[in-house]
């Protein structure tokens, strides 16, 4: 098993029971897959790099966990169509 990491950039115009939600699914996906999960880091707001879909600002959130190489895949096609996700990014870990 590898060590991976999930960012996710969460929309700053939803409620934060949405926005528990998201991240809830994202940690659901990954344990779908057979994936453990070993650390969720909540960032918080932050101001984005660059404007994205007209918003200025969105919740970081990393999901750290353990998983087969074929998991990644699998998570990062089915976060891409997820509403109120702005930006994602899955990372193996050394």
């Amino acid at each position: 098993m590898n060590k991976y990491e999930l960012a996710v950039v969460v929309s700053a115009k939803i409620e934060d029971e949405e926005r528990a939600a998201v991240v809830d699914r994202c940690k659901a996906l990954i344990e779908r897959f057979g994936g453990v999960i070993t650390e969720v880091d909540d960032w918080g707001k932050k101001r984005l790099a660059y404007e994205i879909q007209k918003m200025k600002e969105g919740f970081y959130y990393f999901i750290r966990f353990d998983a087969e190489s074929t998991v990644p895949i699998e998570i990062e096609s089915r976060v891409r169509i997820m509403d109120n996700v702005i930006r994602y990014l899955v990372v193996r870990q050394d």
